[in-house]
């Protein structure tokens, strides 16, 4: 298993027995006592009851999974691993407040830092059963140094499956923008940056451990010519688009008053609608944009725990995901979410559209989906990823559900979705084993947490705080 030149080594077949099965295949076929057989980092046969006799081959590593869960790996598909290290300020403020608060910090991360709180990130999602996380970095201090390629070594690291975005931000405050002036870049910077990210370590290729996609900041914080710019530059060389859109109400207002539309409507007219697009949020939607996003394939990744905390509102997930949206979920960054807990977000979904919907607005397997093959699907990897099959990488989840806080759960994906946070057994990422019996063996956590702990004194040293 490569990651754009990284070699890993990983067990040439293993073999889980005897766990409920949840693969999330077309027919959502879920077996009380199943297995699953990988062969180099691929699903090579799964089914139900004893496992067949296995041809001769190489030694084969038998995970015995009676008591557990076995699901696809969970696919975040927001998040900014950056701010791991400026958790728990601006706690009760609305978004432009907590903004406003938390850019001046930002604008004195660099490429050390960032790789801490990457690390600190990834590891804390790899813990939550995510194998996919997306990352929309948009900060770029100019004395900043390589803060894409930090986080890119943390994932590396750590073992992930990265969909890094490469962001940008090009209005400033004395342009009528929201972020700091010392924090935007030239349009012209920005797209040779892009270009250079995409080549530098984009990997289109089946199994890719490494994507890049493009990701302007927000209609409050970039202009049009580089919304236009970016979606141009990125259907050139292939790779997809990301912004956050539709987010609070405030958002709704700025996108009124300075274009004259909805938010949804001003990124139709910059030619950001596509099965090629996702936004993170989603919260405040009409129908005519759910329409639009439906009809054009525009994605969405649903942040319920953030929204939640920052007050912003509860996404139309029931509507969405009736009007077959590509539709996934994501932990947001963890200034606004400071569990980033991807099985949470699942939680949390669930609860959130019954709050608004009813107690039919979304069922707990509808909501395992999305932070499945929903998520794949906004990625565009529902082909490699998001589904226990044949063929499909072998990026999979092993949850404990025999202990005191889910013993007796009739449902197990009640278990997962409704009950406390289960162990996780084991969580493999192409087959290779990232977290064993609840521990991330990939890196040493107590240093990360060191790490973590003086990186955020640091930063906060630096802004003055």
């Amino acid at each position: 298993m490569t990651q754009r030149g990284q070699e890993y080594d990983v067990p040439d077949r293993i073999l889980i027995t005897g766990a409920h099965v949840i693969t999330v295949d077309p027919a959502r076929s879920e077996w009380a006592a199943g297995w699953v057989l990988i062969e180099d980092g691929l699903i090579a046969a799964l089914g139900d009851g004893t496992p067949p006799p296995l041809p001769e081959g190489p030694e084969i590593t038998v995970i015995d999974g009676r008591g557990c869960v076995l699901t696809p790996g969970l696919v975040n598909t927001h998040h900014h691993l950056y701010q791991w290290i400026t958790r728990g300020l601006a706690a009760d403020s609305t978004l432009f407040e907590w903004l406003t608060t938390l850019y001046p910090v930002w604008a004195g991360i660099d490429a050390d830092s960032v790789r801490v709180a990457a690390t600190g990130g990834l590891a804390r999602l790899a813990a939550t059963g995510c194998t996919t996380t997306t990352d929309h970095l948009y900060v770029f201090p100019h004395d900043g140094g390589d803060v894409l390629g930090a986080e890119i070594d943390a994932a590396r690291t750590v073992g992930l499956r990265f969909h890094p975005t490469r962001g940008s931000m090009d209005l400033g405050h004395s342009q009528g923008g929201l972020p700091p002036d010392s924090v935007v870049e030239s349009l012209d910077a920005i797209l040779a940056a892009s270009s250079a990210a995409v080549d530098r370590w984009h990997d289109p290729s089946f199994g890719s451990m490494l994507r890049i996609a493009l990701a302007p900041c927000s209609p409050f914080s970039v202009t049009a010519d580089l919304l236009r710019e970016s979606a141009k530059l990125a259907r050139e060389l292939g790779v997809r688009l990301h912004t956050h859109l539709a987010e609070t109400l405030d958002e709704e207002e700025f996108c009124r008053s300075n274009f004259g539309m909805t938010p949804v409507q001003y990124m139709e007219s910059v030619g950001w609608v596509g099965d090629d697009v996702w936004y993170a949020h989603a919260v405040h939607l009409d129908d005519a944009a759910i329409a639009t996003m439906a009809a054009t394939g525009t994605g969405a990744a649903h942040c319920p725990t953030s929204n939640a905390r920052l007050g912003a509102g509860i996404a139309r997930a029931r509507d969405l995901i009736d009007a077959r949206v590509p539709l996934g979920l994501g932990v947001d960054g963890a200034a606004s979410n400071e569990s980033c807990s991807m099985l949470e977000e699942a939680h949390h979904a669930a609860l959130f559209a019954r709050a608004r919907g009813g107690p039919r607005a979304m069922t707990v397997r509808e909501s395992l989906d999305l932070a499945t093959l929903g998520g794949a699907r906004v990625l565009g990897r529902e082909n490699e990823i998001g589904s226990l099959e044949v063929g499909k990488l072998a990026d999979l989840a092993l949850w404990r559900i025999d202990g005191a806080a889910h013993a007796g759960i009739t449902d197990p994906v009640a278990a997962l979705v409704l009950g406390d946070r289960p162990p996780l057994e084991r969580l493999l990422v192409h087959g290779r084993v990232v977290v064993e019996n609840g521990v991330v063996v990939t890196v040493d956590e107590e240093t990360v947490a060191r790490d973590v702990a003086a990186a955020h004194t640091a930063l906060l040293t630096k802004a003055g705080r």
